[in-house]
């Protein structure tokens, strides 16, 4: 039977010290239904070099802020870097490792060369910060679509030509307040037109 590598959340080494995340890795021995498998894709090396980035990142004291502004990239998609849910660009890849030193060329070169495998586990919906969101876009996504189709027309706000950017203001009362902005190209639905259609499914 072949061997299959299994998805460990990476969110979940970058909380953990290293002593805790080489705990961790014993769970590399069983795949069960809490734990994504994907053969070609080495999960438990990318999770080490996820808390390499961050153990990096930590050293530069640097906030994502800090670090969008010296990538010239949104705080989230700089994010998204360190996590391995981006690719990194030749371009980028020398700004960061200008702005964080201690990550090492071989981090920075298989970040570059690696596709990422842009992906979830559910278990990351426990999360109280996670799931509040989750719930404020399930909660209000009926009226958002309504709206969407209303101003833009039969289409989608794509999440590939997309921005999102996390700040935060001060309300009226001096609270602070989160704000998450959204910013995705809109992509019309087609007619499917016959004469349109470059590569028709044969006919037996």
């Amino acid at each position: 039977m072949a061997s299959r590598i299994m998805m460990i959340p990476l969110r979940s080494f970058a909380l953990l010290s290293p002593r805790q995340s080489s705990a961790s890795l014993m769970l590399r021995k069983n795949c069960n239904d809490a734990v994504r498998c994907y053969s070609s894709h080495d999960s438990t090396a990318l999770a080490e070099r996820v808390a390499r980035v961050m153990a990096a990142k930590s050293e530069a004291g640097l906030t994502y802020d800090d670090l969008a502004g010296k990538l010239g990239v949104t705080n989230t998609y700089a994010a998204q870097l360190l996590l391995g849910q981006a690719k990194l660009t030749p371009e980028t890849a020398t700004k960061l490792k200008a702005a964080i030193p201690a990550i090492s060329s071989d981090d920075v070169e298989h970040m570059v060369h690696t596709f990422p495998m842009r992906t979830f586990d559910n278990e990351i919906l426990k999360e109280p910060n996670i799931y509040r969101t989750y719930e404020a876009v399930t909660h209000y996504g009926e009226a958002m679509k309504a709206i969407i189709n209303e101003q833009c027309g039969d289409g989608i706000m794509s999440a590939i030509d997309f921005y999102c950017d996390v700040g935060t203001t001060t309300g009226k009362h001096g609270e602070k307040r989160v704000v998450i902005t959204f910013n995705g190209k809109f992509l019309p639905f087609i007619e499917q037109k016959n004469g349109d259609n470059g590569a028709t499914s044969p006919r037996d």
